[in-house]
């Protein structure tokens, strides 16, 4: 059984539930966090339904801001929504900010595959849709600048023929306009994670320290004994959080990762009556100037949550 590490310092309650959106809610997690023109802002997955009823009617995104990255001031409406005769939903969004411009990364459920978008805004009400990628690619998270003269982005593609169900790793592309996408290659395999016999791929985007670029993902355990642990009537995996370091010139190179889970499901408003127990899935991380990391992660796919870590302390487990 895996824990929390020690240099996690976790909120005592959620940042963010149903209960703050002044909109149909029944999930909200999974939220994309990043410092904006003197401000936190945050655009969140809302799957909405009726929690009561365990039941779910479609997906949009949200937005709210805060001052200090703990209380949220949420939008009376929803801030993005994609939805077509070939297109279901938009979902799991991630923010990066370059040049005074935000740009969001996000999943996209088609009827002829998963695939990942990608938008720019400067207000979170309009959104100018620079890519989306063919089938079957999600997770993708943008560097917050160029490296080699090039954009570069954090990817899992899902090559079920060739690698198995759920066998899924962390790739890196690289993009000279943000549109057309290249240069793929392979950052970090299942089989390098000690913690993970599933699949892994990219959590928040990455932020850049002297010793490199640091960053979360997503590691999952698969137990085939495991029962009913949320609404469905069986769910066997465990999600937990990793961090890795990336080489500043070369960020498919990994310098070091966590030996074990930096984030796991290990409090009881992270489990209890949670739409899928046992799932942590970062989506944001804030780097302060006092060198605190602020870390944004989904817990159950029910509620948005944080937690802090000195940044040093990070890089010692990935150097450890």
């Amino acid at each position: 059984m895996y824990y929390s590490s020690d240099v996690i310092r976790k909120l005592d309650a959620p940042v963010l539930t149903r209960h703050d959106i002044p909109y149909n809610a029944a999930l909200i997690f999974n939220a994309g966090v990043a410092k904006y023109n003197g401000k936190y802002v945050m655009v969140f997955r809302n799957d909405y339904g009726d929690a009561e009823a365990e039941r779910l009617d479609g997906t949009s995104i949200g937005f709210a801001d805060s001052d200090d990255g703990i209380h949220w001031n949420v939008s009376p409406k929803t801030c993005f929504t994609l939805r077509d005769d070939e297109i279901g939903r938009a979902y799991d969004p991630r923010l990066t900010v370059i040049d005074g411009v935000c740009y969001m990364c996000f999943a996209v459920d088609t009827k002829h595959g998963i695939r990942g978008g990608m938008a720019k805004t400067t207000d979170f009400e309009n959104f100018d849709i620079l890519s989306i990628s063919a089938p079957d690619n999600r997770n993708m998270v943008l560097f917050p600048e160029k490296i080699g003269g090039n954009y570069v982005r954090l990817e899992r593609p899902m090559p079920v023929y060739s690698r198995g169900k759920d066998r899924f790793d962390i790739w890196l592309s690289e993009s000279p306009d943000l549109e057309f996408w290249g240069r793929s290659r392979l950052v970090a395999g299942v089989e390098h994670v000690p913690f993970a016999n599933d699949k892994i791929g990219p959590a928040a985007p990455p932020i850049k320290t002297e010793k490199g670029w640091l960053t979360t993902f997503h590691a999952v355990e698969r137990d085939e004994s495991r029962g009913k642990h949320g609404w469905e009537d069986s769910w066997k995996k465990m999600y937990y959080a990793g961090v890795m370091l990336l080489d500043l010139e070369d960020p498919s190179k990994v310098i070091g990762m966590s030996k074990e889970p930096l984030i796991v499901a290990d409090r009881e408003f992270e489990q209890k009556d949670g739409f899928r127990q046992d799932v942590i899935f970062p989506g944001g991380m804030v780097l302060e100037d006092n060198g605190e990391v602020k870390i944004y992660y989904g817990a159950s796919d029910t509620v948005e949550c944080m937690a802090t870590a000195n940044v040093d302390d990070l890089l010692k487990l990935c150097l450890e």
